[in-house]
């Protein structure tokens, strides 16, 4: 198993991805990158499929012999490999912890992240749950260790500090309102939840939605998901989303903005922050 600095990353695997499509366009082998960097194809290999971390006079060589003269995408390029490096050696608290698939490397991409967009239909997004809500989630589960339960409140909380300090995280959630009414753990826990969620959005940085069931048929009813954006330029959103068989990552700019174009109709159809607010504060008194 791969460890420290041979991984494959979600930013590795878009820049390698890159330096692939302008190598296949400059009709170049593999073996042909390799001598102009002094290295093997395979090492080539690894760097377009995102497994090793990149030099900087290694992509700066590969453009000049793809062709690719423009400044400002190479600058581009470069920029979006320092994020990866600085991604790869950061000690974050999550390594720490037992996480689960590839929950790992999205927290890893949650904590350089500038802005995140998340559409939620059946829970209230992670970084705004209250522990209790988290344990009575960990309850439904049926997990087989009430630690494990502990774990995930623990890094849950941990995230969560993204939207505090002086850089803080830029959070847009658009939430269905069935997420608001659907009752986990008791009505106490329920409406704790509901009341700070309410206080969250009032935040300046925290911008909460709720699509009503009044606006009938909907564009998010596929599944919920979130998109990550970063503030290096180059550095493409990245849309993440969780079903039952897999954890999916939609990394190039056509799929991505297919995403933000299914963001962008579900906040249209919804309630502006203002009523959300309060139809939030409707179904906490109600609870």
């Amino acid at each position: 198993m791969p460890t420290d600095n041979r991984v494959s990353t979600v930013l590795a695997r878009r820049l390698g991805g890159e330096l692939l499509r302008l190598r296949d366009a400059a009709g170049l082998t593999q073996p042909q990158a390799a001598q102009v960097l002094s290295a093997t194809a395979a090492k080539v290999a690894k760097m377009e499929r995102g497994w090793v971390p990149f030099r900087d006079p290694d992509i700066v060589a590969l453009c000049k012999l793809y062709g690719e003269t423009d400044e400002s995408a190479v600058a581009g390029l470069l920029a979006l490999a320092k994020l990866d490096r600085e991604r790869r050696k950061a000690k974050g608290w999550w390594q720490q912890m037992h996480l689960v698939g590839n929950l790992g490397e999205y927290i890893a991409m949650e904590q350089v992240a500038t802005r995140i967009r998340t559409w939620q239909l059946a829970l209230v997004p992670g970084l705004l749950q209250t522990p209790e809500y988290i344990r009575a989630l960990g309850v439904t589960s049926n997990w087989s260790h009430p630690d494990e339960i502990e774990v995930l409140v623990t890094s849950r909380v941990k995230r969560q500090a993204r939207l505090w300090g002086e850089q803080p995280l830029e959070f847009h959630a658009v939430v269905w309102e069935a997420a608001l009414r659907q009752q986990i753990g008791s009505p106490e826990v329920m409406r704790g939840q509901l009341n700070h969620l309410a206080e969250m959005a009032r935040l300046p940085h925290v911008h909460v939605q709720v699509l009503p069931f009044r606006a009938g048929g909907h564009h998010g009813a596929s599944g919920s998901f979130n998109i990550v954006s970063f503030a290096e330029q180059g550095a493409l959103d990245v849309a993440y989303a969780e079903t039952a068989a897999a954890k999916v990552w939609v990394e190039g700019s056509e799929g991505n903005e297919a995403f933000s174009r299914a963001f962008a109709r579900v906040s249209r159809l919804s309630l502006s922050p203002h009523d959300s607010v309060n139809l939030i504060d409707s179904i906490s008194k109600g609870m």
